[in-house]
């Protein structure tokens, strides 16, 4: 029988031949063995098994599959849910979790994402949100030499899901992308706003917005149901209550058509018209409160495709049936 041993390199973690441990995990995966068998066959302690199976994880001698039991489901809902809305491609997380969001809408953003058909030096947009910002910090592909552009102002927001430059910085760490940024506020003053426009760094990010080839848009709920908006948003204003949500702080009523504001002129946003000739513009919105305002997200024409989760599907063909 081959012996244990241990390295002082890596203090009291054991490190076992490779015959051992590959023993002790079929036992335990194949045959269904229980640990107390394991032990006694292989003449170690129990915990020596425990060990030797997390070691064959480890060592990639175990592959685990968990099967998503309802794949089939999940695609046909998909699927239905894109015809009825008109859009480009639909994709759907089984289930997802607040605390998890993010992960949880890993996949389905990826294969999004992997439609895009993207190659190094394309540009896709990174819009505000708490969902986009959940995404940015667990839920991103690959995006190797793909330049993430921010599609918002929001420097100085107190709020960590509006502050769009750190949404993007943190984007494209998780997923090798290379970060724009956008120094502006979300609504600036008269003054700073001309500036802006002379500001060659700002054409920099506008020019990137008007040959984007993708964007992974965060949609807005309701302006009533929310806590809070972006700095500067006049929430106190009237028109705010026909708000069904937001697109990059472009503001819709249930039938899509835009909500302006004073001192709107001023905002720094990529606009309507510009995310309409997106190729791929990706809206990710899960809840049922969010349902509204994916319906006037599409009808405004904002977006072209969607991921959510099963549970916001249904209730989306529940409230377009």
């Amino acid at each position: 029988m081959s012996s244990e041993s241990t390295t002082g390199a890596e203090g009291s973690r054991a490190r076992f031949p490779l015959d051992t441990v590959y023993q002790a995990a079929r036992m335990y995966y194949l045959e269904d063995a229980t640990q107390v068998e394991i032990a006694s066959r292989l003449g170690v302690s129990r915990p020596t098994v425990s060990r030797l199976v997390a070691e064959a994880r480890r060592a990639g001698l175990v592959r685990i599959d968990v099967v998503d039991p309802f794949q089939d489901e999940t695609v046909a809902l998909a699927e239905r849910l894109q015809v009825v809305l008109g859009l480009r491609a639909v994709h759907l997380a089984a289930v997802t979790h607040q605390a998890t969001l993010g992960a949880d809408l890993a996949a389905p953003i990826a294969t999004a994402v992997e439609g895009m058909g993207l190659t190094p030096g394309d540009a896709v947009l990174v819009s505000s949100g708490r969902t986009v910002y959940d995404v940015a910090q667990t839920g991103m592909p690959q995006l190797a030499g793909v330049q993430l552009v921010p599609t918002v102002g929001g420097q100085a927001d107190p709020m960590p899901w509006f502050q769009t430059n750190e949404i993007t910085r943190t984007a494209a760490e998780h997923s090798g992308a290379i970060p724009a940024f956008l120094f502006a506020q979300a609504l600036p003053s008269a003054a700073m706003r001309a500036s802006l426009d002379e500001d060659p760094a700002f054409q920099h990010v506008v020019g990137l917005w008007g040959r984007a080839k993708g964007a992974i848009l965060g949609v807005g709920a309701p302006t009533p149901t929310r806590d809070a908006l972006a700095r500067g948003i006049p929430v106190e204003d009237a028109v705010f209550d026909q708000a069904a949500g937001d697109v990059c702080l472009n503001f819709f009523a249930a039938d899509g058509s835009p909500i302006e504001f004073p001192g709107s002129e001023r905002m720094v946003r990529t606009s309507r018209e510009v995310l309409a000739g997106v190729p791929h513009a990706v809206g990710v919105a899960v809840g049922s409160a969010k349902v509204p305002s994916i319906i006037g997200a599409v009808r405004a024409g904002m977006i072209n495709e969607l991921v959510t989760d099963a549970a916001t599907a249904r209730a989306l063909l529940d409230a377009l049936a």
